[in-house]
């Protein structure tokens, strides 16, 4: 069976399906054959491109695209509304449309365009529309419930559906595992406590603990007999793996912690749930949300209305303000609920797209840019010092607000932008940068790579907890992290720091067997590879170093028949049959082409074929069509498709294919440092780390 244009289907990885719609540049030729066709086209396509991305520039100097991930988030949000009784008729009809519409013909939804049908989001999509009124009767709804039923029904769904479900009375609190509020007083040294989890799932498990020690239940609008395969028997019991296995032995430590519930006495619950909430509203956002991302909002929302705050208390008022600014409405007039968004990492990459792109070094977008990035950094300490007490803050997030959890990918980005600029305060630039560098080289691993929000979060255990069952929920360090950390150290002078060597070190270690780096905050090894090569050229390795030329021969070997790159999510579940394979996207072909310019191919046919791929797609506004999801929440569970990638990415890969590797090629450029004159840098930094 072969795989259809869009990689929904079959067992074999597309290579020639483009992800560019017909509207492409139709009306816009390229110049006839000759030695200069790539040039000419590469130099056409980034003055549009470059004209589109600074029409998208808001008044105050940010980027942002939309951050498109499933339909999971929009259910979630209905049911908040249901458990909170604040409907409202016109968020309940747009959020319906835009469900409505992400249904597939075989009547389920998915995690990521193209996918395979996703059980749970599913169940959660078929919920929020029978919440909106769709009867279960209707043909797009039997179609959805029959399926879901062929999977396993709700009894095969994920523990966060179910814990949904339960708060209706659709699923029994009993049969979900426990998540005891006194995890919240496991000193940092014991197994399982809270900063043993990653930022994102630490903000979720501490109101969740909450949740499932009350275990609230209200009246459920209508039953979903028809969402369990034999409704007479609608919570069969989960089997037990081997006892001698990690998964048996949680399993049995939660059937013990279940038996220990009634022995729990009242006050040591209720002093750790108010512990709980200390730390909650400790760490709300001056907008109000958590974090910066809306899943900590919503189950920390409901935590505390749980616990008596009522919805005009001030904490729980600006929390539900914070869950509107995630929606997004369209001009169907559907509504689409962001994850989180993405300012900071939009405004640094679209800075250095431009940059690349030939725009001068003090065009007033460029300087707007980094007055707003420098007025984002955050100067106080956050969750991550728990294990860097010593260290003086001074990273970037990801978000508008987001002071507890900096992420150090982020703040490499956001240098290398800021370096990029020639500023009208060029003391307030050093003094910014200098406080960047200094906290990411403090938030180097004990193994010399880089996680995003926290060192050394590499614990074994939260995975095996019968409640994870769904995505990531530690912070490793990873490559595409600890390559743009390295970068960003080479960038200032430190690529001989033995910290630095480090990094490259671990870089060169964690290279795959078939010459490709692992994403694991993008898709996949395109974009793993695309990281880890520029930084590696970029900290001195030569491009005849024999991982790079590993890194070479296997983008040259999954480059796509249409001379674009892609890859399929579904490369994190099975490497071999789509590592670096998918529908040709504008964002993979990008970072191919980045990573080959870096390792010095500007002259071979692959690199021609990409960047003549990149510019026959292009649109006639300069914008390229991109549905494929190429960025990552985790690893193959959740997906996500930055509006803004398809932008950035091709501008900066046809900008350095014209005008050349920017640290290597801007020695005499005012305003900007290059490695040798930023080698000092390291003296006033510290051996911090």
């Amino acid at each position: 069976m072969t795989a259809t244009t869009d990689g929904s289907t079959g067992a074999v990885p597309p290579r020639t399906a483009s992800a560019t719609s017909a509207e492409a540049i139709d009306d816009v030729s390229l110049p006839a054959a000759g030695t200069d066709v790539a040039q000419d086209a590469a130099e056409r396509a980034i003055q549009r491109a470059t004209d589109f991305l600074l029409s998208a520039q808001d008044a105050e100097g940010w980027w942002k695209g939309d951050l498109e991930t499933n339909v999971t988030m929009d259910a979630e949000d209905l049911l908040l509304r249901q458990f909170l009784g604040v409907q409202d008729e016109s968020v309940t009809r747009a959020a319906a449309l835009y469900v409505r519409g992400e249904q597939r013909e075989d009547g389920t939804w998915t995690t990521f365009h193209g996918g395979p049908g996703e059980l749970s989001t599913t169940i959660e999509a078929y919920v929020a529309l029978r919440l909106a009124g769709d009867a279960p009767d209707a043909p797009h709804m039997a179609k959805a419930s029959a399926w879901i039923r062929a999977q396993g029904g709700i009894a095969a769904s994920r523990v966060f559906t179910r814990i949904w479900l339960a708060l209706f009375g659709w699923w029994k609190w009993e049969d979900l595992p426990e998540l005891p509020p006194e995890l919240i007083w496991f000193p940092k040294w014991f197994p399982l406590n809270i900063y043993d989890f990653g930022c994102w799932a630490r903000q979720t498990v501490v109101p969740l603990t909450v949740v499932s020690a009350l275990r609230p239940v209200r009246p459920a609008p209508f039953p979903l007999d028809e969402l369990h395969t034999d409704p007479r028997r609608p919570n069969p019991p989960a089997p037990l793996a081997p006892a001698a296995s990690w998964d048996g032995l949680f399993q049995r430590l939660d059937r013990v912690l279940h038996g220990m519930r009634p022995l729990v006495p009242k006050r040591l619950r209720a002093a750790a749930m108010n512990a709980a909430a200390r730390w909650i509203i400790e760490r709300q956002e001056n907008d109000g949300c958590w974090g910066g991302i809306q899943p900590p909002a919503v189950y920390s929302v409901i935590a505390l209305h749980l616990l008596g705050y009522d919805l005009q208390h001030p904490v729980m008022r600006a929390g539900l303000q914070s869950l509107d600014r995630f929606a997004v409405w369209r001009e169907d007039g559907s509504r689409m609920i962001e994850a989180c968004q993405s300012p900071v990492w939009d405004t640094c990459l679209a800075t250095v797209a431009l940059a690349d792109a030939g725009l001068p070094a003090d065009h007033p977008a460029l300087v707007k840019a980094a007055d707003w990035m420098l007025g984002e950094q955050v100067v106080r300490p956050g969750d991550w010092s728990v294990r860097r007490p010593g260290l003086q803050p001074g990273g970037w997030a990801f978000e508008f607000h987001n002071d507890n959890y900096p992420d150090t990918d982020d703040t490499a980005e956001v240098v290398l932008a800021l370096r990029r600029v020639r500023h009208h305060d060029p003391e307030r630039v050093e003094k910014a940068v200098a406080r960047g560098v200094r906290w990411n080289l403090g938030m180097q691993s004990k193994d010399g790579g880089w996680g995003a929000f926290d060192v050394d979060n590499t614990s074994a255990f939260p995975d095996r907890l019968p409640f994870c069952d769904f995505g990531e929920v530690i912070d490793p360090p990873s490559a595409d992290v600890t390559a743009h950390v390295v970068e960003m150290l080479a960038v200032e002078g430190l690529s001989h720091d033995p910290r630095t060597r480090r990094g490259v070190a671990w870089l060169l270690a964690n290279q795959e067997e078939n010459g490709s780096w692992f994403g694991r905050w993008g898709v996949n090894y395109v974009y793993g590879t695309g990281s880890v090569v520029p930084a590696l050229a970029a900290a001195g390795l030569p491009g005849s170093h024999p991982a790079i030329r590993r890194a070479v021969a296997w983008l040259e070997s999954v480059q796509n028949d249409d001379g674009g790159w892609g890859e399929d999510l579904r490369s994190y579940d099975d490497a071999g049959g789509w590592g670096g394979r998918g529908a040709s996207t504008a964002s993979q072909t990008g970072w191919a082409l980045m990573a080959l310019l870096a390792a010095g191919e500007r002259e071979s046919k692959a690199v021609e074929r990409g960047v003549l791929w990149l510019a026959r797609t292009q649109r006639a506004d300069g914008s390229w069509d991109e549905p494929y999801f190429t960025g990552t929440g985790f690893p193959w569970d959740f997906s996500i498709n930055y509006h803004l990638y398809r932008q950035v990415f091709p501008l900066t890969a046809l900008g350095r294919y014209v005008h050349g590797e920017p640290f290597r090629t801007r020695a005499a450029e005012p305003g900007q440092r290059t490695a040798p004159a930023a080698a000092g840098v390291s003296a006033t930094l510290g051996r911090t780390g």
